[in-house]
């Protein structure tokens, strides 16, 4: 996610930013807009410029054609083809480079595409809602509906952002559900369902769209062949880990990363929460608190992974942000993780 302005005397003379993958970066859509008054400017960027062909040509190119004096870029690109190389193809070419302003917000930005590329695992969120007693549904299993109508609409949006949705099968028996973005937004996520067993159901709604929307069946040696099989014969993708336990999480996480996968959606209960949080791999939280009471024995909660023995050790979000939704509230944040280096 990167923006670009072009100053010059003070004053703005452009924008851009990069709209779309494959699409013109933000350096180059900013100086189209300038023109000729980008000649002695100053460029603003959140990332370094890129200085390789890829999708586009290099951004440092065209940087040096337009006569720019100087750029100012908000952090470093980590990215192997670049990693420092864009800064050094300016400064040969008499341009003036200064980096870190704003670092610490642009690694937050951008946060999902350093992971990726520090740990090869994509980026959790967790996303759930709950009562004001903490029950993400009832004894009974009902959750239908906690959040209201507003908020669901929010988290189909927050689903058009994401590279992949994942549930437990306990969630897949119990819902039946889609998890999809409806109206689409403009990615479109494949499923996932954690499934030891290989118990999920040819008939359900998952499977039954598995050749129009990706479906990614995670499995262990524990799940009987012939499952396996007619869940692969319906269109689902079966990834089979060795063991006769839970899927492992890392392994997993290993698996979506090498097919590129940035964002990563958490839907599941609170055993798959619980699971991930006991891997720490739960790098930010969406959730919405209903103003409801449910009273019963807290059968149903967010998180069921081993916890923490003292209250200190609690895990605590960073840079959180609270909104007011038709009377829910949401909660946003991030976690603290050692693979974002900052500036």
């Amino acid at each position: 996610m990167v923006g670009a302005v072009v100053v010059r005397d003070g004053q703005v003379i452009a924008t851009g930013y990069h709209g779309r993958f494959g699409g013109p970066h933000a350096e180059v859509e900013a100086l189209v807009r300038a023109g000729a008054e980008a000649k002695g400017s100053t460029i603003y960027v959140t990332l370094e410029p890129c200085c390789h062909t890829g999708k586009t040509p290099p951004c440092t190119e065209a940087i040096i054609a337009s006569g720019a004096a100087r750029v100012v870029a908000a952090m470093r690109d980590p990215f192997p083809r670049v990693a420092g190389g864009g800064l050094t193809r300016l400064r040969n070419a008499g341009i003036e480079v200064a980096v870190g302003l704003e670092s610490e917000s642009a690694q937050r930005l951008n946060a999902p595409y350093l992971k990726l590329l520090a740990t090869g695992r994509p980026y959790v969120t967790a996303k759930w809602a709950m009562t004001l007693d903490g029950k993400t549904a009832t004894a009974s299993g009902d959750s239908r509906w906690i959040s209201n109508t507003r908020s669901r609409s929010l988290v189909h949006e927050v689903r058009g952002q994401m590279d992949g949705i994942l549930i437990g099968i306990g969630t897949a028996m119990a819902d039946d559900p889609q998890l999809t973005a409806r109206p689409p937004g403009p990615r479109v996520a494949s499923r996932i369902v954690l499934d030891s067993e290989a118990r999920l159901s040819p008939e359900s709604r998952l499977v039954q769209t598995a050749r129009e929307i990706p479906v990614l069946v995670a499995v262990t040696e524990r799940a009987a062949t012939e499952r396996r099989e007619k869940l692969a014969a319906l269109g689902c993708e079966v990834l089979t880990y060795p063991g006769q336990g839970d899927v492992p999480i890392h392994a997993l996480l290993d698996d979506l990363g090498q097919r590129r996968m940035t964002n990563l959606l958490l839907e599941g209960g609170g055993r798959v929460l619980g699971s991930f949080l006991n891997a720490r791999e739960v790098d930010a939280i969406d959730v919405y608190i209903a103003p409801i009471v449910e009273g019963g024995a807290p059968a149903f909660t967010p998180a069921s992974g081993a916890g923490n023995p003292i209250m200190s050790l609690a895990s605590r979000l960073e840079h959180q942000t609270v909104s007011l939704i038709d009377g829910d509230i949401r909660i946003r944040g991030a976690f603290p993780r050692s693979w974002m280096p900052l500036e």
